[in-house]
């Protein structure tokens, strides 16, 4: 069986089901342990009961070295200083050999147990973001992405996992310094630094906003999706997509969170996600009915909040473009 480990408050509730739920669809084994960062998704979290999910409240999870540093970080930047520490206590807390730690925001396609098959008797599992060469950010962000990270719990697993742990307690902030950005570039040199370090090949575990343009669409079955790769015609199953920078807007509008999106995986992917929370939503509001998306101030007219001006592009549906920066989902478009 296969242990997951995330990492969200209620902010991330709605995304956080969503995989969840994605995760069950693929059929594969797994106890997911979700470290709850508020009490509001705490409490909906347990309500829902789910027999595979462990809910983890802050009160049981932070120890004193978190806490020493946690008035030092903002919001963003403790998330990150918690995530070695969450695989960490799972190892510490629970009789499992493994702990894959997953963002809250991906959505699965495919069962990973493919990705575990290829790590074979490796340790450490790590994800490359595979950049588009035009907007490669490999020298701020990192070469690998902290998405899909699995650790053994053996003497290599732990003395890397230990190794980041203490790195992030010591320096964890959102900003480039000195080779360092969040608790990501950490990961840049470990398949020379540590044994048993295995860089993931599979295309299908990391695709993200940052690299589909890379990829075709070429079945979609039954939300079973098959891409191909462009240059190599290579072709490849979608295990999971990484939906970063989703942000929801008054006037029914999304913002997608990257300029450059293809039209068709917009339609293909994009729009079948948003579908995906708004049902997380709706079974969050059978316990809490207060519960809302947080809906962020947006006109389409005077752009408040934003520079720059608006470009309208309309193709499959309706996108708005910020100042090249930002793609916006109009849901009231069909």
């Amino acid at each position: 069986m296969q242990n997951f480990c995330t990492l969200f408050d209620s902010n991330y509730l709605s995304r956080g089901l969503a995989m969840y739920h994605s995760l069950v669809n693929t059929g594969i084994e797994f106890h997911l342990y979700i470290f709850s960062f508020d009490a509001r998704s705490e409490y909906i979290l347990k309500k829902l009961n789910y027999f595979n999910i462990t809910v983890v409240s802050l009160v049981e999870f932070e120890n004193k070295r978190l806490l020493e540093v946690k008035p030092s970080r903002s919001r963003a930047e403790y998330c990150w200083t918690c995530t070695p520490a969450t695989i960490l206590h799972v190892f510490d807390n629970f009789a499992v050999d493994n702990c894959t730690y997953i963002d809250a925001d991906l959505y699965f396609y495919n069962s990973p147990q493919v990705l575990f098959d290829e790590m074979g008797d490796f340790s450490v599992l790590i994800t490359e973001h595979r950049y588009t060469p035009k907007y490669d950010r490999t020298e701020k962000s990192g070469k690998y992405c902290v998405q899909f990270m699995t650790f053994k719990k053996d003497v290599r697993g732990l003395k890397v996992l230990n190794w980041w742990m203490d790195a992030c307690i010591e320096w964890c902030y959102d900003r480039y310094e000195d080779g360092k950005f969040g608790d990501q570039k950490y990961l840049d040199n470990w398949t020379k630094q540590f044994e048993g370090v295995h860089e993931l090949q599979h295309l299908g575990g990391g695709m993200a906003p940052w690299n589909i343009q890379q990829y075709e669409v070429v079945n979609n079955d039954n939300g079973k999706l098959v891409f191909e790769e462009s240059i190599s015609k290579n072709k490849f199953d979608a295990v999971f997509f990484h939906y970063h920078y989703v942000r929801f807007y008054k006037n029914d509008l999304v913002d997608l969170g990257w300029l450059y999106l293809p039209t068709k995986s917009i339609s293909v992917l994009y729009s079948g996600y948003i579908g995906k929370l708004d049902d997380s939503i709706k079974l969050i509001q059978t316990i809490d009915v207060d519960f809302k998306e947080n809906l962020r101030p947006f006109s389409i007219f005077d752009a408040e909040g934003f520079k720059g001006k608006l470009k309208v592009v309309v193709k499959l549906i309706f996108r708005i473009n910020l100042y090249k920066k930002h793609t916006l989902l109009n849901l009231k478009v069909k």
